[in-house]
């Protein structure tokens, strides 16, 4: 009886000494499976599952024989065991470490244990902490797996023991890890210096690599010795790359990188491979309004511009006789090293068609084709299947007036002209219908000549002029001007003076017929003739503008009083 009552006495000291929710030491025994006997002086051990003695993703290392801290939650469960828990212990033990660890700033090792909302758990030492989805990198991490169960250095940022809340970041640590290797890259940069980095971001005009510390800019035009239509054909987000430093600025802490520069540039021996006036075979390789660009070789493409691809059609559109991937020949008329640029021409590589007819026709001939276009100055009349000659207003009849010997024409209609001037170099041929006939009117030395008169009447149909010592004369009111809007009468005033051209005499009572009109054709094909034109008549005000302005510098006076 004294025996039982010792013992009782006995256990209940130990009851005493223990209390639930206390950490005690406790000793193993023995690991049976997954779980390990643990003894802390009760009358009976306790049993832990093995996971609680280990972080995630690492063995648990446990020995028998030796102690470790264990929270005691029951003296006795309804088998008669201890109820121990290494893990509270452990988040105990854990708690007093990591205030001393977030007091002084010093990293801890965590580990992600899976997906929360907002982020993730984290396993610190058996604390569970918080670790938003924003903290986990520098920027957005699309697969988080291989960060899953593997120990990582973070920072606490954020503690609250009664609530049991713990907030970590990755982020932090390797923003001040990016600080010091940016400051190690601005201190070692050099220009010339070849880097490996990341591609971070693609914009129209450039690439931006993250270097480890610090961005870089690869300009579209550094990132390839060939035509790049946008840098995304390149490359994509994340790619690891190769590249050069081309400039660094120090004060403003930029990195200008390039990657066409670690080749050789194909440039170098253009001028040494390629000869002006050479033909060469090459595939278009694009197209523009402009021209066609071909690829001569990787990194070299030359340009045929619009202008170089027809002898006939100068407003020619590249996509009507061109495609990307055709084969063509060229010949290279210009090469611009300091521009990198080199001059193509298409129609260099065929017969100039000006000079064939230029070599089976001459001057005075006489040739039958039809009337292709009939303008205010003239009747382009077909001469070959691809080109047009010109027979202006003035060289129509020798009796009537340029506009009103027009109106007996009519397009497609066959005529015979004659050739009066054929000039290669500005791409012309002149042709004359009254040239095939004798001019009736030659003996009469007036007749065509440029004379300034003098107006003494006026009517609605006609002004009445006089001119080279008193001799009458007309103009009607049709050839008072070019211009429709400025065949009026009422625009003149009598005693002013005009100058016109004479048309013919009439019989009856041995007057002039005079034409302003027939003056601003004359001068108009005179500028046509000085200053060139295309055949089809496009920018001929500009040239008769620009004659005619030309003609008032020569003679101010003779502009002074046309006034």
């Amino acid at each position: 009886m004294a025996e039982n009552f010792s013992d009782l006495l006995e256990q209940s000291l130990v009851d005493f000494k223990y209390k639930e929710g206390q950490i005690i030491k406790g000793k193993v025994l023995s690991i049976v499976n997954d779980t390990v006997v643990v003894d802390v002086g009760l009358k009976a051990e306790g049993r832990i599952p093995i996971k609680e003695f280990h972080s995630p993703g690492e063995e648990h290392g446990v020995k028998v024989g030796e102690s470790y801290d264990v929270y005691l939650e029951k003296l006795e469960n309804k088998e008669g065991e201890a109820l121990l828990s290494r893990e509270r212990a452990r988040k105990e033990e854990s708690w007093s470490n990591l205030e001393k660890i977030q007091n002084s700033k010093e990293q801890i090792m965590g580990v992600i244990t899976g997906r929360v909302k907002g982020g993730f758990a984290v396993d610190i030492n058996g604390a569970v902490a918080f670790l938003p989805g924003s903290q986990v990198d520098l920027k957005p991490v699309k697969d988080i797996s291989p960060l899953i169960n593997k120990p990582q250095p973070m920072i606490i940022l954020k503690m609250d023991k009664l609530r049991g809340n713990i907030v970590v970041s990755r982020r932090v640590l390797l923003e001040e890890s990016r600080k010091a290797d940016r400051s190690k890259l601005l201190s070692d940069i050099n220009e010339g210096d070849k880097l490996k980095g990341s591609v971070k971001n693609i914009t129209d005009y450039g690439v931006f690599v993250d270097l480890g510390g610090m961005d870089g800019l690869i300009h579209v035009t550094d990132l390839s010795w060939e035509r790049v239509n946008h840098p995304s054909e390149m490359f994509g987000i994340g790619e690891e790359i190769e590249v050069v430093v081309t400039k660094y600025d120090k004060e403003n802490n930029r990195i200008s990188l390039g990657l066409k520069q670690l080749t050789k540039d194909p440039w170098e021996k253009v001028e040494s491979v390629y000869k002006v006036g050479s033909k060469i075979k090459s595939k278009i390789s694009s197209i523009a309004d402009y021209g066609a660009f071909i690829e001569l070789e990787k990194g070299v493409e030359g340009l045929i511009h619009t202008s170089e691809m027809s002898w006939v059609n100068k407003n020619i559109n590249p996509n009507a006789i061109l495609k990307v991937g055709q084969e063509v020949e060229v010949v290279i008329l210009e090469i611009d090293n300091s521009k990198r640029r080199i001059s193509l021409g298409l129609k260099q590589c065929s017969d100039n068609p000006w000079k064939v007819f230029a070599s089976k026709n001459k001057e005075g001939d006489v040739i039958e084709g039809k009337i292709k276009n009939i303008t205010d100055f003239g009747l382009f009349v077909g001469i070959t299947n691809e080109l047009d000659g010109l027979v202006h207003a003035s060289d129509i009849s020798w009796n009537e007036s340029g506009e009103n010997a027009i109106k007996n024409f009519e397009i497609d209609q066959l005529i015979k002209s004659k050739i009066i001037d054929i000039d290669v170099d500005k791409e012309r041929v002149s042709l004359g219908i009254k040239q095939l006939t004798k001019n009736t009117n030659k003996s009469d030395k007036l007749i065509s000549k440029t004379v300034t008169c003098v107006i003494k009447k006026i009517d609605d149909d006609k002004v009445f002029v006089t001119f080279d010592n008193d001799i009458e004369g007309f103009v009607k009111k049709s050839n008072l001007a070019k211009l429709k809007a400025e065949q009026n009468t009422t625009r003149f005033a009598v005693g002013e003076k005009i100058d016109a051209k004479v048309l013919k005499k009439l019989t009856k009572d041995g007057s002039y017929e005079l034409s302003v009109k027939d003056l601003e054709i004359q001068e108009e094909k005179e500028a046509l003739k000085e200053y060139g034109s295309s055949s089809s008549g496009a920018s001929i005000g500009d040239i008769i503008g620009a004659a005619l302005e030309e003609g008032k510098k020569k003679d101010p006076k003779s502009t002074d009083e046309k006034k």
